[in-house]
Order: C-alpha cells, then structure tokens, then sequence
C-alpha cells in the first residue's frame, strides 16, 4: 500500500447530532466511551498498512485537532508520509471560503497531493463506525484499472433515500446512479469510500464540480468513466443522528455485538491519557454495560455506556444512557434514555428523561429529537429535584438560575439566558475546553459489590 495515499473528510459539521457537534466536529464526537468517531477511520487506516494521511477540517476543528495531535496513537507520527491537518485557507486570486463539498474539499488540497509519490487516492469520510481492510478494496481498484471504485453496502431502503444509490452489471460496473433519491430504485448504497487513481483526480476535479455523489460520479458515468463497485458485507453505520448513535453505542452491551470492541487482530487506536482504575463501591449495582477507567461507580449503571471520570454516587441510577467524560450523577438522581455531554453534573434526586410520551418531539428541533432521548450539553448543571421529560434538550454551560421551573416537560428545551448567553459568546473560542484524551473501557456484564477489574490503557 505505500502506493496509497487516504485523504479523510472530516470537515462535517453534524447538525443532525444536535448540541453532541454544537462545539466540535462529527468525527470529534465521543463514541464507545473512550473513542472518538475518527479513531475507527483512522485506525482502519493503519491496520490496511496505509501510514501517508492527509485528514481535513474545517467545522468547529480545534478538539479534532487536539485529539489528533501529531498522530502518535496511531503510529503516524513519521517523518515521511505519516499525518497532517488542513483546513481551508486563503490562496492568491481566490477569496477565503469553506469548503463547498466534497469534491470541492479535495480539489482545494490538489496541490499537496500532486506532490506525493503515491498514485492512488483512497478518499475516506471520518464519521463513520466500521472496520475495513482497504488493501483489497485498493488492489481490485487497480486490477480493473479504474479512474474511481466505491465501496458500496445494501441497507434498508428506508434508509437509501439519504444516500447515493446505484446498479452494478454482472463485472461489478456501475450503471446506474442516483444521488439521494426519493424513491430509491435500489438498496444498494455508496458507503462514500472512493478510490480514485490520480490522474481520475486531476480530469475530474474543477470548480463547477462540488461534490462527489452529486456531480463528479454522474458527471464520470456520462462521459462512460471506468467505474466499478466494490461490494463490503461487513459491519458500518452512520452515526449522523441522536437516534441512530445512540442505537450504535447500545448495540456494543450485546452479548456477541456485531462490532467487536475486544478484536485483537483488528485495534482500535486511540489518544488516552493515565487515569486510576474504575472503582466500582461496596453499593454498586452495574449490568450490562461499558465502564471506562477513571469511574466511580457506587450507584447503579444497566445497559449504558460511560466514558472515563465519570462518578455515579449512592443511590443514583443510570439506565440505557450514554455518559460522556467526567460527568457527575449526584445521589438520588436518575438518569434514563439520555445522552449527557462531559462534565454535567446531576443534582442530587434529580431526574433526566421521566415519562412514557417518547414521541413527543422537541418543540425546537422535532426533526433531531423525536424519539425520547434527552440530551444535556457539555458543563451543564440539572439542579437538585429537577425532572426532565422527553426529547428535552439542555444547552451548554446552563446553570440553575437557567431553570424557570423544576419540572420541564416532554419536548422543551432550556437554553442560557440572554445576559449569560452573551457574554459566553463575547469569549469566543476561548470558553470552549475540550478534553481530548480517554482511557480503555471495562465491559461488565453484571456486577454488584466488591472492587471491579480494569485492563491497561490502550494507547496503539
């Protein structure tokens, strides 16, 4: 593969995850406790023997960029190839702007990519949960010298509407192509993985061409390109809403979950930093769930996923949730079918997620959050004997005087204060810390008593 060059996308800004990418990027998003979404790209890189990787940002990219760093837990910190960061810039005769798509994003960096040795482009999306071997992916793309390959999944049809969709003939062609059609003539979809040779790079990208779904696989087709698909059967899921990511994390508590944290032969890299093992205390109850290092756990945990640092004092229960790094569920306080960003904290007998009106969808945002998840942003205070419905929604950094009422209903939300509000956004980026490192999660079945095991840091 040294031949191979991966440019990963990482730019997303991830609207459909609502307030989880309101601070950061998609692929920045905590993920399985101690990941981040772009370690499973990153790490499929570096499995399939691929060490020369450009990644680029562009929304929100400083944690991306702290948790990257100079890309030592993937073993990319190299003095040739290895890993670099870009985000747009501004160049001579041409204004500073976003990227405009896909396309658009690589055509911007052609430049540095004309200048490697590598003649294959492997064009990646940093957003997605899966484990893939590129190398035969690669080599059935220069096989058939093709100018572009994608690797290409089925997937319930319900689902193929947001999707690129298409037909292979009997030699794996592609010869037929719809971009995110309504009714979708196929369940055969575009995982939005391409190979591309360079030359393929250098005729098809220009500035009228924005996006490769959209306009340069269509544009290829007519003017009868070699283009082939690649069939993948293992593994994959876009995480890009609140329901579906917090689906993915609930399906690693499977007994044999499909993916495979514990994989030997297939790691999973990541940044981490020393924390204490997780303790768990004489009153602890936990079933079924991922408790990373770093955790106190005194109360109970069932069916739920917690990152490092965080605590579950006396009597809190903590159900079917996801709880990022260095939360606090104070004693009392229940937590049910939600999402809590890192460092909030839980007053004492307070209550995330009451009720049973889980499709009473969010007043503000009814497209995101409709199916009874609440979701509490980074830093944010629930006061003591607050109870939060369904579908609620909690912004960052709130406090208690944020709260008009102790009982917030199914589908509201709570936002800071116009005065408080203000003057977090006079800060700038300047009151956005993220904390990009995490520690190796422990798998515990059931468990009640008695101090729990913990493994090493996995730090690739």
């Amino acid at each position: 593969m040294k031949k191979t060059m991966a440019v990963i996308l990482a730019g997303g800004e991830g609207e459909r995850l609502s307030i989880l990418s309101q601070k950061r990027a998609k692929p920045a998003v905590p993920f399985g406790g101690k990941y981040r979404i772009i370690d499973f790209t990153l790490s499929n890189c570096v499995n399939s023997d691929i060490t020369n990787v450009i990644v680029l940002t562009q929304y929100n990219p400083r944690s991306l960029n702290d948790h990257i760093g100079l890309g030592r837990p993937w073993d990319l910190d190299r003095n040739y190839g290895g890993i670099r960061m870009r985000q747009p810039y501004i160049a001579r005769g041409r204004g500073a702007e976003w990227y405009r798509g896909t396309a658009d994003a690589v055509l911007q960096n052609l430049n540095e990519l004309e200048h490697e040795d590598a003649d294959t482009i492997l064009v990646l999306a940093g957003d997605h949960i899966y484990k893939m071997d590129y190398s035969p992916f690669v080599a059935m793309h220069r096989r058939r010298r093709a100018d572009v390959t994608i690797a290409v999944r089925r997937v319930p049809l319900a689902d193929a509407s947001r999707m690129g969709v298409l037909a292979l003939d009997d030699s794996d062609r592609v010869v037929d192509w719809q971009e995110k059609p309504k009714q979708p003539k196929s369940d055969l979809a575009s995982m939005g993985i391409y190979v591309f040779s360079k030359r393929a790079l250098r005729r098809w990208l220009s500035d009228d061409l924005v996006d490769f779904g959209r306009d340069v696989v269509p544009g290829m087709l007519d003017a009868k390109a070699r283009v082939f698909g690649y069939q993948f059967n293992g593994y994959w899921q876009d995480v890009g809403t609140i329901q579906s990511y917090w689906e993915t994390n609930m399906a690693l508590l499977a007994d044999d979950p499909e993916f495979d944290l514990y994989d030997t032969d297939w790691v999973i890299h990541t940044r981490s930093e020393e924390r204490a093992p997780a303790k768990i205390g004489p009153t602890a109850q936990v079933h079924r769930s991922l408790i990373s290092h770093g955790c106190q756990i005194h109360g109970m945990v069932v069916n739920s996923v917690l990152s490092p640092g965080v605590r579950v004092d006396m009597g809190a229960v903590v159900r079917d949730s996801i709880v990022m790094f260095d939360c606090v569920i104070r004693s009392g306080a229940v937590v049910d079918r939600a999402i809590l960003d890192k460092e909030v904290v839980v007053g004492p007998g307070a209550i995330v997620g009451e009720g049973p009106d889980f499709d009473r969808p969010n007043k503000k945002e009814p497209n995101r959050l409709n199916t009874g998840i609440t979701v509490v942003g980074k830093r944010a205070v629930i006061p003591r004997g607050t109870r939060l419905g369904r579908n609620v929604k909690v912004a960052s950094d709130v406090r208690s005087s944020d709260f008009a009422t102790r009982v917030v209903r199914s589908g509201e939300s709570i936002e800071m204060r116009g005065d408080k509000r203000r003057k977090a956004g006079s800060q700038g980026s300047t009151a956005v810390i993220e904390d990009t490192v995490a520690s190796a999660p422990l798998n515990v079945a059931a468990t009640r008593g008695g101090g729990g095991p913990a493994g090493a840091d996995s730090t690739g």
